[in-house]
């Protein structure tokens, strides 16, 4: 076929792992083609509060029927951590990253039994975190309304813009050659030779072929992977925001609730975004998803009880966004089993984990041993067990816990 590209990478999507993913490849020679249906940005990355959770999280947003474990996030939050604090410096571009610190409350008893025990946790992972009763948290943050009794400190939260963090990755990856490709829906994905086909383009114009695919297609992941003949069992969700007016200087810190869907902070251009999971009312995959006025009015009630002076503001707007979350609420990111060379990754608070998942794609796309354990988050546990192909591999393509120093040292 005349007109065929080459490369040693596809990314399918151009959101903020796939664009950290094209930042890693390109940044170390690989020839890196990004196809993205729409606009590079447009989506789950683009809508998202731009958090960056490092310390636990509430195991629960408003809808979600089962809780993430939040033990198992917490190590990959702190090498997620370790990461961001020299992006900007690594994309050689400001990415409005702050380390504003965070503060995680709690209303009850059962809510301040939780915040001890997700301490506990922390410390053993290495997150330093402080638990406060609700005199000494009103004492540093005095916005907190009297119904906060208890709350842990990490100095470590903050947040990013994410409407500069995905293009800073792509403006770095385009440096070091990689090619981008908006509104070019992906058609087809082939097995061809040793590697895979991939035909995109409106009118599946756009050929190219590469040993290395990765799905990062964000709340599209399932059916991009379909067509390479995975069936993931994924459960993309929409959830949705609100923004305040703008503001001088007035709440210096991430404010984030343990027992319901609550994050509170206030951006660079001093509006006041406050999110936490609360559905939208409608997904569409195919359009724009529409928030709720119901989870509006849930999200907005508890933002003010916790924070009483957001009563008296004026909200500018909301807007809802899709998520690529998973039946068990954890992170995916592996190889497909019997599908080698097509790699995801996705699912919640991906925002956080993007500068670990893209280094951790790097890794395996070059066949070498990722810099984090993830044996238990690729895509296997998705698939039906009849879909697995033998293909003399473990089933997620990753070696045994014990090697985990071994993968530290070498990528």
């Amino acid at each position: 076929m005349s007109g065929v590209l080459t490369a040693d990478a596809v990314i399918v999507g151009a959101g903020v792992l796939g664009a950290a993913a094209a930042h890693h490849l390109a940044r170390a020679g690989h020839r890196v083609v990004i196809l993205e249906r729409g606009a590079p940005g447009r989506e789950g990355s683009g809508t998202t509060a731009g958090n960056l959770h490092i310390q636990a999280v509430h195991s629960q947003r408003p809808g979600q029927e089962v809780p993430l474990d939040n033990a198992r996030f917490l190590p990959l939050q702190r090498a997620a951590s370790e990461r961001w604090e020299t992006l900007e410096e690594e994309l050689g571009a400001s990415v409005e990253m702050r380390r504003s610190g965070g503060f995680t409350v709690a209303e009850t008893p059962g809510q301040h039994a939780e915040l001890v025990e997700k301490h506990a946790w922390e410390t053993s992972a290495g997150i330093p975190t402080e638990v406060l009763d609700g005199d000494a948290a009103r004492a540093a943050l005095p916005q907190l309304g009297r119904t906060v009794i208890a709350a842990t400190w990490c100095a470590l939260d903050g947040y990013a813009n994410p409407l500069k963090v995905t293009p800073a990755y792509l403006s770095s990856a385009a440096r070091s050659g990689a090619r981008t490709h908006p509104y070019s829906p992906v058609r087809r994905i082939d097995r061809h030779r040793e590697g895979w086909r991939v035909t995109a383009g409106r009118d599946g114009g756009l050929v190219v072929d590469a040993p290395v695919v990765v799905d990062t297609a964000g709340p599209w992941l399932g059916r991009v992977a379909a067509m390479a003949g995975a069936a993931l069992r994924m459960s993309p969700v929409a959830i949705q925001m609100h923004s305040t007016v703008r503001l001088p200087p007035t709440l210096p810190h991430l404010v984030q609730h343990i027992g319901e869907g609550l994050s509170v902070k206030q951006v660079a251009a001093g509006n006041l975004l406050i999110g936490g999971g609360w559905p939208a009312r409608t997904l569409d995959l195919e359009g724009r998803s529409l928030p709720s006025l119901a989870s509006l009015h849930g999200n907005v009630r508890l933002a003010a009880r916790v924070l009483p002076f957001l009563a008296d503001l004026r909200l500018l707007r909301m807007w809802a966004g899709p998520l690529a979350a998973t039946p068990d609420e954890m992170p995916l990111i592996g190889e497909v089993p019997g599908l080698p060379g097509f790699l995801v990754a996705g699912g919640t608070y991906a925002f956080t984990f993007a500068p670990l998942w893209g280094e951790t794609l790097r890794c395996l796309a070059e066949s070498k041993p990722p810099p984090v354990d993830i044996a238990d988050l690729g895509p296997g546990r998705l698939m039906d067990r009849a879909d697995h192909q033998e293909d003399g591999h473990q089933e997620d393509g990753h070696q045994e816990d014990g090697h985990q120093e071994e993968r530290n040292t070498q990528c």
